[in-house]
Protein backbone atom coordinates (compact mmCIF):
# COMPACT_ATOMS: atom_id res chain seq x y z
CA UNK A 1 0.00 0.00 0.00
CA UNK A 2 0.48 3.71 -0.52
CA UNK A 3 1.01 5.71 3.09
CA UNK A 4 1.62 9.31 3.85
CA UNK A 5 2.15 10.29 7.44
CA UNK A 6 1.70 13.81 8.50
CA UNK A 7 3.49 14.49 12.09
CA UNK A 8 6.80 13.13 12.24
CA UNK A 9 7.38 12.97 15.91
CA UNK A 10 6.98 9.54 17.98
CA UNK A 11 3.69 8.19 16.36
CA UNK A 12 4.42 9.01 12.77
CA UNK A 13 7.98 8.29 13.05
CA UNK A 14 7.16 4.81 14.01
CA UNK A 15 4.48 3.63 12.36
CA UNK A 16 6.25 4.89 8.88
CA UNK A 17 9.53 2.89 9.41
CA UNK A 18 7.71 -0.18 10.41
CA UNK A 19 5.24 0.25 7.63
CA UNK A 20 8.18 0.82 4.90
CA UNK A 21 10.31 -1.98 6.80
CA UNK A 22 6.93 -4.41 5.32
CA UNK A 23 7.16 -3.24 2.09
CA UNK A 24 4.69 -0.33 1.89
CA UNK A 25 5.44 2.81 -0.04
CA UNK A 26 5.72 6.00 2.75
CA UNK A 27 6.22 9.28 1.93
CA UNK A 28 6.77 11.53 5.22
CA UNK A 29 5.51 14.95 6.20
CA UNK A 30 8.61 16.87 8.37
CA UNK A 31 10.35 20.17 8.48
CA UNK A 32 13.62 21.21 9.75
CA UNK A 33 16.62 19.39 11.64
CA UNK A 34 13.70 16.03 11.39
CA UNK A 35 13.41 16.24 8.27
CA UNK A 36 17.11 16.50 6.91
CA UNK A 37 17.92 13.34 9.49
CA UNK A 38 14.98 11.36 7.60
CA UNK A 39 16.13 12.19 4.14
CA UNK A 40 20.11 11.83 4.86
CA UNK A 41 19.93 8.53 7.01
CA UNK A 42 15.79 7.40 6.78
CA UNK A 43 13.55 6.52 9.85
CA UNK A 44 16.16 4.91 12.19
CA UNK A 45 13.82 2.95 14.63
CA UNK A 46 14.52 1.33 18.38
CA UNK A 47 12.48 -0.94 19.75
CA UNK A 48 12.40 -3.61 22.32
CA UNK A 49 12.94 -6.34 19.97
CA UNK A 50 16.11 -4.59 17.71
CA UNK A 51 16.61 -1.55 15.51
CA UNK A 52 16.60 -1.19 12.09
CA UNK A 53 16.97 1.65 9.43
CA UNK A 54 13.81 2.00 6.93
CA UNK A 55 13.80 4.51 3.95
CA UNK A 56 10.94 6.37 3.29
CA UNK A 57 10.23 9.19 0.66
CA UNK A 58 10.25 12.74 2.96
CA UNK A 59 9.28 16.90 2.42
CA UNK A 60 7.59 19.45 4.25
CA UNK A 61 5.68 19.90 1.12
CA UNK A 62 2.26 18.19 0.76
CA UNK A 63 1.90 19.01 -2.87
CA UNK A 64 4.91 17.00 -3.66
CA UNK A 65 3.26 13.83 -2.58
CA UNK A 66 2.14 11.34 -5.17
CA UNK A 67 -1.04 10.16 -3.89
CA UNK A 68 -1.59 7.56 -1.72
CA UNK A 69 -4.35 5.06 -0.17
CA UNK A 70 -4.07 6.14 3.56
CA UNK A 71 -2.91 9.19 5.11
CA UNK A 72 -2.03 8.43 8.87
CA UNK A 73 -2.11 12.25 10.34
CA UNK A 74 0.38 11.43 13.45
CA UNK A 75 0.77 15.45 15.67
CA UNK A 76 -0.23 16.42 18.91
CA UNK A 77 -3.95 18.06 18.99
CA UNK A 78 -2.59 21.55 19.38
CA UNK A 79 -1.10 20.94 15.91
CA UNK A 80 -4.34 19.32 14.23
CA UNK A 81 -5.21 22.61 12.39
CA UNK A 82 -1.68 23.68 11.17
CA UNK A 83 -1.85 20.16 9.51
CA UNK A 84 -5.30 19.75 8.08
CA UNK A 85 -4.65 21.58 4.79
CA UNK A 86 -2.00 18.97 4.26
CA UNK A 87 -4.72 16.24 5.33
CA UNK A 88 -7.18 17.62 2.71
CA UNK A 89 -5.38 17.99 -0.20
CA UNK A 90 -4.31 13.70 0.37
CA UNK A 91 -7.62 13.32 1.36
CA UNK A 92 -8.97 14.74 -2.20
CA UNK A 93 -6.59 13.11 -3.73
CA UNK A 94 -8.47 9.94 -3.15
CA UNK A 95 -6.72 8.87 0.59
CA UNK A 96 -8.37 7.64 3.19
CA UNK A 97 -7.68 9.78 6.23
CA UNK A 98 -6.56 7.66 9.91
CA UNK A 99 -6.28 10.08 12.63
CA UNK A 100 -4.22 8.72 15.62
CA UNK A 101 -4.63 12.05 17.81
CA UNK A 102 -5.16 11.68 21.28
CA UNK A 103 -8.69 13.24 21.75
CA UNK A 104 -12.33 11.75 21.44
CA UNK A 105 -13.04 14.61 18.58
CA UNK A 106 -10.54 14.45 16.04
CA UNK A 107 -12.52 13.25 13.48
CA UNK A 108 -15.02 15.91 13.67
CA UNK A 109 -12.73 18.58 14.38
CA UNK A 110 -10.83 17.37 10.94
CA UNK A 111 -14.36 17.41 8.84
CA UNK A 112 -14.36 20.65 10.73
CA UNK A 113 -11.45 22.15 9.08
CA UNK A 114 -11.87 21.26 5.52
CA UNK A 115 -10.72 17.33 5.04
CA UNK A 116 -13.72 15.20 3.47
CA UNK A 117 -15.93 13.72 5.76
CA UNK A 118 -16.46 10.86 3.32
CA UNK A 119 -12.54 10.47 3.15
CA UNK A 120 -11.94 10.63 7.31
CA UNK A 121 -12.19 7.28 9.38
CA UNK A 122 -11.82 6.86 13.39
CA UNK A 123 -8.18 5.50 14.61
CA UNK A 124 -6.21 5.21 17.42
CA UNK A 125 -3.16 3.34 18.44
CA UNK A 126 -2.17 2.17 22.25
CA UNK A 127 2.02 2.42 22.24
CA UNK A 128 4.85 4.47 24.32
CA UNK A 129 6.97 5.89 21.55
CA UNK A 130 9.61 8.77 21.28
CA UNK A 131 11.57 10.55 19.17
CA UNK A 132 14.77 10.66 21.15
CA UNK A 133 16.73 12.89 18.24
CA UNK A 134 16.18 13.97 15.30
CA UNK A 135 15.15 10.92 13.12
CA UNK A 136 15.31 8.49 15.65
CA UNK A 137 12.48 7.23 16.90
CA UNK A 138 12.05 4.59 19.77
CA UNK A 139 9.32 1.85 21.04
CA UNK A 140 9.52 1.76 24.98
CA UNK A 141 6.45 -0.49 25.44
CA UNK A 142 6.10 -4.02 24.42
CA UNK A 143 2.75 -3.41 23.12
CA UNK A 144 1.68 -1.82 19.85
CA UNK A 145 -2.14 -1.50 18.93
CA UNK A 146 -3.88 -0.01 15.93
CA UNK A 147 -7.91 0.34 15.77
CA UNK A 148 -9.38 1.65 12.98
CA UNK A 149 -12.99 1.80 12.39
CA UNK A 150 -16.02 3.92 10.11
CA UNK A 151 -17.67 6.17 12.46
CA UNK A 152 -21.60 6.82 13.59
CA UNK A 153 -23.48 7.31 10.60
CA UNK A 154 -21.19 6.69 7.96
CA UNK A 155 -21.43 3.41 6.93
CA UNK A 156 -20.41 2.26 3.51
CA UNK A 157 -19.44 -0.87 2.02
CA UNK A 158 -16.61 0.19 -0.33
CA UNK A 159 -14.59 2.37 2.59
CA UNK A 160 -15.06 -0.51 5.32
CA UNK A 161 -12.92 -2.83 1.96
CA UNK A 162 -10.26 0.39 2.52
CA UNK A 163 -10.56 0.13 6.42
CA UNK A 164 -9.79 -3.79 6.12
CA UNK A 165 -6.85 -3.26 3.60
CA UNK A 166 -5.20 -0.64 6.02
CA UNK A 167 -5.75 -2.92 9.41
CA UNK A 168 -4.14 -5.47 6.95
CA UNK A 169 -1.01 -3.50 6.12
CA UNK A 170 -0.24 -2.50 9.91
CA UNK A 171 -0.93 -6.84 10.71
CA UNK A 172 2.10 -7.51 8.18
CA UNK A 173 4.05 -4.96 9.46
CA UNK A 174 3.76 -6.72 13.06
CA UNK A 175 1.52 -4.38 14.69
CA UNK A 176 -1.64 -5.97 16.71
CA UNK A 177 -4.33 -4.48 14.59
CA UNK A 178 -7.85 -4.92 14.41
CA UNK A 179 -11.47 -3.51 12.62
CA UNK A 180 -14.21 -1.77 15.36
CA UNK A 181 -17.36 -2.13 15.19
CA UNK A 182 -17.67 0.59 17.37
CA UNK A 183 -15.28 2.62 16.85
CA UNK A 184 -16.23 5.80 19.45
CA UNK A 185 -16.33 3.63 22.26
CA UNK A 186 -12.88 2.17 21.29
CA UNK A 187 -11.63 5.91 21.19
CA UNK A 188 -13.27 7.05 24.75
CA UNK A 189 -11.70 3.70 26.10
CA UNK A 190 -8.18 4.47 24.85
CA UNK A 191 -9.48 8.23 26.36
CA UNK A 192 -10.05 6.85 29.72
CA UNK A 193 -6.76 5.44 30.13
CA UNK A 194 -4.87 8.12 29.02
CA UNK A 195 -6.51 11.42 30.33
CA UNK A 196 -6.69 9.21 33.71
CA UNK A 197 -3.34 8.57 34.03
CA UNK A 198 -2.15 12.05 32.29
CA UNK A 199 -4.16 13.81 35.44
CA UNK A 200 -2.58 11.55 37.84
CA UNK A 201 0.72 11.20 37.27
CA UNK A 202 0.74 14.51 35.67
CA UNK A 203 -0.42 16.40 39.11
CA UNK A 204 2.26 14.01 41.25
CA UNK A 205 5.29 14.78 38.82
CA UNK A 206 5.90 11.14 38.86
CA UNK A 207 5.84 8.16 36.55
CA UNK A 208 3.44 5.62 37.10
CA UNK A 209 4.73 3.51 40.07
CA UNK A 210 5.32 6.45 41.75
CA UNK A 211 1.53 7.42 41.85
CA UNK A 212 0.81 3.55 42.76
CA UNK A 213 3.17 3.77 45.77
CA UNK A 214 2.45 6.44 47.45
CA UNK A 215 -0.42 7.57 49.79
CA UNK A 216 -4.12 7.43 48.35
CA UNK A 217 -1.40 7.29 44.48
CA UNK A 218 -4.22 4.32 43.81
CA UNK A 219 -6.99 6.37 44.77
CA UNK A 220 -6.04 9.28 42.50
CA UNK A 221 -5.99 7.39 39.71
CA UNK A 222 -9.03 5.58 39.96
CA UNK A 223 -10.98 8.77 40.61
CA UNK A 224 -9.42 10.43 37.32
CA UNK A 225 -10.25 7.16 34.95
CA UNK A 226 -13.79 7.13 36.86
CA UNK A 227 -14.43 10.93 35.73
CA UNK A 228 -14.30 10.06 32.52
CA UNK A 229 -15.65 6.74 32.22
CA UNK A 230 -18.84 8.62 33.69
CA UNK A 231 -19.07 11.25 31.11
CA UNK A 232 -18.66 8.41 28.56
CA UNK A 233 -21.60 7.16 29.76
CA UNK A 234 -23.56 10.10 30.43
CA UNK A 235 -23.22 11.11 26.78
CA UNK A 236 -24.16 7.84 25.51
CA UNK A 237 -21.07 5.49 25.01
CA UNK A 238 -21.33 2.32 25.37
CA UNK A 239 -18.67 1.07 27.60
CA UNK A 240 -18.66 -1.48 30.32
CA UNK A 241 -20.33 -1.00 33.76
CA UNK A 242 -16.60 -2.13 35.06
CA UNK A 243 -14.76 -0.23 32.71
CA UNK A 244 -12.78 1.55 35.48
CA UNK A 245 -11.20 -1.82 36.69
CA UNK A 246 -10.82 -2.71 33.53
CA UNK A 247 -8.68 0.35 33.12
CA UNK A 248 -7.14 -0.03 35.92
CA UNK A 249 -6.41 -3.65 36.25
CA UNK A 250 -4.23 -3.06 33.01
CA UNK A 251 -2.54 0.23 34.42
CA UNK A 252 -1.50 -1.89 37.33
CA UNK A 253 0.73 -3.98 34.36
CA UNK A 254 2.65 -0.88 33.28
CA UNK A 255 6.52 -0.69 34.37
CA UNK A 256 7.02 1.46 37.54
CA UNK A 257 9.14 3.58 35.24
CA UNK A 258 6.14 4.41 32.62
CA UNK A 259 5.14 8.32 32.40
CA UNK A 260 3.00 9.19 29.58
CA UNK A 261 3.56 11.96 27.18
CA UNK A 262 1.79 14.78 28.48
CA UNK A 263 4.06 14.13 31.73
CA UNK A 264 7.40 14.31 29.27
CA UNK A 265 5.76 17.02 27.65
CA UNK A 266 5.83 18.76 31.04
CA UNK A 267 8.88 18.04 32.58
CA UNK A 268 10.62 19.46 29.25
CA UNK A 269 8.93 22.29 29.85
CA UNK A 270 6.76 22.21 25.90
CA UNK A 271 3.27 22.69 25.68
CA UNK A 272 1.20 19.74 26.23
CA UNK A 273 -2.17 18.51 25.39
CA UNK A 274 -3.54 18.86 28.82
CA UNK A 275 -6.66 21.34 27.34
CA UNK A 276 -7.63 18.02 24.85
CA UNK A 277 -7.20 14.96 27.82
CA UNK A 278 -8.58 16.72 31.39
CA UNK A 279 -9.62 19.90 29.67
CA UNK A 280 -12.18 18.11 27.26
CA UNK A 281 -13.30 15.95 29.99
CA UNK A 282 -14.36 18.91 32.24
CA UNK A 283 -16.12 20.97 29.26
CA UNK A 284 -17.63 17.56 28.15
CA UNK A 285 -18.61 16.47 32.04
CA UNK A 286 -19.96 19.65 32.14
CA UNK A 287 -21.94 19.49 28.89
CA UNK A 288 -23.68 15.82 30.40
CA UNK A 289 -23.92 17.35 34.23
CA UNK A 290 -21.35 15.45 35.69
CA UNK A 291 -18.64 16.59 37.99
CA UNK A 292 -14.57 15.75 37.26
CA UNK A 293 -12.78 17.49 40.20
CA UNK A 294 -10.00 15.96 39.63
CA UNK A 295 -9.48 16.69 35.98
CA UNK A 296 -10.52 20.16 36.83
CA UNK A 297 -7.54 20.31 39.05
CA UNK A 298 -5.53 18.61 36.78
CA UNK A 299 -6.02 21.29 33.83
CA UNK A 300 -5.66 24.16 36.22
CA UNK A 301 -2.81 22.83 37.66
CA UNK A 302 -0.62 21.64 34.81
CA UNK A 303 -2.07 24.54 32.66
CA UNK A 304 -0.40 27.06 34.93
CA UNK A 305 3.11 24.97 34.74
CA UNK A 306 4.11 24.53 31.08
CA UNK A 307 3.66 29.05 31.10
Amino acid sequence: MKFAIVGAGGIGGYYGGVLARSGNEVQILARGENLAAVRDHGLQVRTPEGAFTASVKASDDVSQFTPVDCVIVAVKTYSLKEVAPAAKHLAENGALVVPFLNGVDIAERLVELGVPRESVVGGLTTISVVRTEPGVFERRSNFQKVIIGELPGGRDQMRRQRVERVVQAFLRAGVEAQVAEDIRAEIWRKFAFIAGMAAGCGLARSPVGGVRAAPLGPLLLERAIREVVMVAHARGIRLADDETERILRFCATLPDGMKPSLLLDVEAGRQSEIDALSGAVGRLGREAGIETPIHDTALAALSVARK
